[in-house]
């Protein structure tokens, strides 16, 4: 999100008007191991949180100096922005400022990687500023597994008319996402934004023939135990097809390898261990309650806004509760 402060010299801190839902604290400091507390805020008020971080021991093997990076790194780094920070159009101009707090280890399984401190990136599509705080990341086969929390700036255009293309970025990087859709059916418009939903028993020929049978979406949310969570409870497969646009050049290229005619951007969610709780901004509590397939996959922390961005058009059908 966007709610973030820094400590006075006695470690004390203010966040005012944080919106209620779930929420993951992070706390940080050079030299002191990161904590983490998973919040609910289901009412209005003060609420005060005691952090205590302890110091960090880093033992350190002998340095050797080189002319160049080592070329493995490099290597690692190059796979490692594809994967995480993506391979859309807005990927092409988002970077990684501060690539060396980064560290990484292959084997026959994948790539993971560990920050030493918060990632720098620079999104020069969208106009944020994030620091991430990169808890892991794994790469295996077909597979990216990342948990870790972005803190967002607003950078300050140059013009208006930089401004203008921000804004109009951030509009397309929200229209059609995972959290558009999933808050599409908290409000039960889902067919009012533009989403259509399909269930599938499996993605063994998801650009074939498999039967899909057409899904109510009203049917993919329960109550839960705490009254601003509901429960997304699903088998098999959901697909969701976004008619409002089409499939960019950069995924027809990343998905299909080649040259394909550009359709209705099409996604598939599965739950990893059973149902899994969101709140009201459309977050999945759980970091890895769900997998995404299709262009909810493609889409990456290039093209991610702060969950509590919405379009100017979109506050009365979405609106960010307070």
């Amino acid at each position: 999100s966007t709610f973030g402060a820094a400590t006075d010299a006695e470690g004390r801190f203010l966040l005012d008007r944080v919106p209620l839902g779930g929420h993951r604290f992070y706390v940080s400091m050079v030299g002191y191991e990161p904590v983490k507390r998973d919040t609910l805020l289901v009412h209005g008020g003060a609420l005060t949180l005691t952090f205590r971080l302890a110091p960090s021991v880093y033992q350190l093997a002998g340095v050797t100096v080189e002319a160049e990076p080592n070329r493995r790194w490099r290597k690692h780094l190059k796979k490692f922005n594809r994967l995480f920070v993506g391979e859309s159009d807005y990927a092409r101009k988002t970077e990684i400022l501060n690539p060396e707090v980064l560290d990484f280890e292959s084997d026959r399984k994948g790539l993971h990687a560990t920050a030493s401190a918060p990632l720098v990136i620079e999104n020069l599509a969208l106009g944020y500023r994030i620091r991430y705080f990169l808890k892991e990341f794994h790469a295996t086969g077909t597979r990216i597994k990342y948990d870790g929390e972005p803190l967002y700036e607003e950078m300050e255009p140059e013009s208006p008319k930089q401004a203008a293309t921000w804004e109009e970025n951030r509009r397309r990087a929200f229209y059609g996402s995972f959290r558009h859709f999933l808050l599409a059916v908290l409000a039960g418009q889902t067919q009012e934004e533009g989403f259509l939903t399909f269930s599938r028993a499996s993605l063994d020929e998801p650009t074939g023939s498999e039967p899909r049978f057409r899904l109510d979406p009203e049917k993919l949310l329960v109550p839960s135990t705490y009254p601003s969570l509901r429960t997304l409870d699903f088998h098999g497969f959901v697909e969701i097809v976004y008619t409002d646009e089409v499939e960019s050049d950069a995924f027809i290229h990343w998905h299909y390898r080649g040259y394909q005619r550009p359709g209705n951007q099409r996604s598939f969610v599965e739950l990893n261990r059973g149902p899994t709780l969101i709140d009201h901004t459309g977050t999945v509590l759980d970091p890895y309650g769900v997998t995404l397939f299709g262009y909810f996959a493609f889409e990456r922390v290039a093209d991610e806004v702060p969950k509590n961005y919405r379009p100017e058009n979109a506050q009365a059908r979405l609106p960010v509760k307070n």
